[in-house]
């Protein structure tokens, strides 16, 4: 990863293109190709940038976490996969682009996915939100989207990578019930 402009520079050399440059360049060709593959390529390119935070400022000049967040509407299921695994790596930096982009309800929609890296994706997207403490947060705490986690939890027994999920559920619970308790307090006081 690069932390700093110099790093930048030496790693791409005088000859290179810029790295802007390149992100316009990718940006602009999944907006006018016509073809899933060369889509799902384009993705899978941009998505290796949103790893690094270096990345990120160049990343909003030029709508991708928005681009991500179309990507989980549309019917290719590996270009939803894509947009949710950007959108999980970048949020916790990110989590008012996503929100201020309808990101949280359209998150929420990918909950069914039948992809099973997609959801454990969405699962952690959700839970940085949370803890970013997003606008949306009550969307996130609705009964049926806690429901939905805890479902998908139990019905793949904490196999991988579900240890973590697991934990998150737990927040969410926390979160929600701490939620409920305000609102009790709220309506009583």
């Amino acid at each position: 990863m690069f932390t700093n402009n110099r790093q930048q520079a030496e790693w791409t050399g005088n000859y290179e293109v810029p790295r802007q440059d390149h992100l316009q360049d990718l940006v602009t060709k999944f907006q006018t190709t016509k073809s899933e593959e060369e889509k799902e390529k384009i993705t899978a390119n941009l998505a290796n940038f949103t790893y690094d935070p270096y990345n990120y400022a160049i990343l909003c000049q030029f709508n991708v976490l928005e681009l991500f967040i179309d990507c989980l509407m549309e019917p290719d299921k590996r270009l939803i996969e894509f947009g949710a695994s950007v959108i999980c790596y970048a949020v916790a930096e990110n989590a008012r682009i996503v929100a201020d982009s309808g990101g949280v309800l359209v998150l929420i929609g990918c909950l069914s996915s039948p992809v099973r890296n997609t959801v454990k994706y969405v699962i952690a997207g959700l839970y940085y939100l949370l803890e970013s403490e997003c606008r949306d947060r009550r969307g996130i705490l609705k009964a049926k989207v806690v429901e939905w986690i805890r479902n998908y939890d139990e019905a793949n027994g904490g196999g991988i990578g579900f240890g973590n999920l697991a934990r998150i559920d737990a927040r969410i619970e926390y979160v929600a019930l701490e939620a409920i308790d305000i609102v009790l307090f709220i309506g009583f006081a």
